[in-house]
């Protein structure tokens, strides 16, 4: 406060910004980013942009941080997906399509996918979207079925014969 007004507020981001001309300088500050929790490429790649880091510093911090293995899209990929399918069972394209708005890249996205779905199995994944959504309300109807499965991603075939044999159990 200067003679009765107040001082406009310094921002402090200038003075970060100054400090960030070495690599060492935007993998310290990309490493506190990565503390938090774990990131994609893209997602320090944008933090650092947010932060003023130049193009050039981006790719080699973002390259020694991949040597580091501070980054690593495939193993982030590997663990969101899991953790993922415990929370909120999914399909195949629901879960592509969440981790390709990562920033994760398709073909990524595609290996970890087929991987995770050898080892789980769509149609038990579907069938345990159902029965969580069944624990919560009453039975849902094989058109309510549908429409779930179809929200969550599953491809039409696996929808079908969950569907199917769900009718024939009650039927029966």
């Amino acid at each position: 406060m200067k003679g009765g007004r107040i001082d406009k507020p310094r921002s402090i981001r200038p003075r970060i910004r100054a400090r960030l001309t070495s690599v060492d300088d935007v993998a310290r500050l990309a490493a506190g980013f990565l503390a938090r929790r774990d990131r994609t490429v893209a997602q320090v790649q944008q933090f650092l942009i947010s932060h003023g880091v130049s193009s050039l510093l981006v790719k080699q911090t973002i390259r020694r941080l991949s040597d580091l293995h501070y980054l690593n899209d495939s193993a982030y990929a590997q663990r969101w997906v899991e953790r993922r399918l415990v929370s909120r069972p999914m399909g195949p394209a629901r879960i592509k399509a969440e981790l390709q708005a990562k920033g994760i890249a398709e073909t990524v996205a595609d290996r970890v996918i087929t991987d995770v779905f050898h080892d789980v199995g769509e149609e038990r994944m579907a069938r345990r979207a159902l029965n969580a959504r069944q624990r919560h309300g009453s039975r849902l109807t094989p058109a309510q079925s549908v429409r779930l499965l179809r929200q969550r991603g599953f491809d039409e075939e696996t929808i079908d014969r969950i569907v199917m044999v769900a009718c024939d159990s009650d039927e029966g």
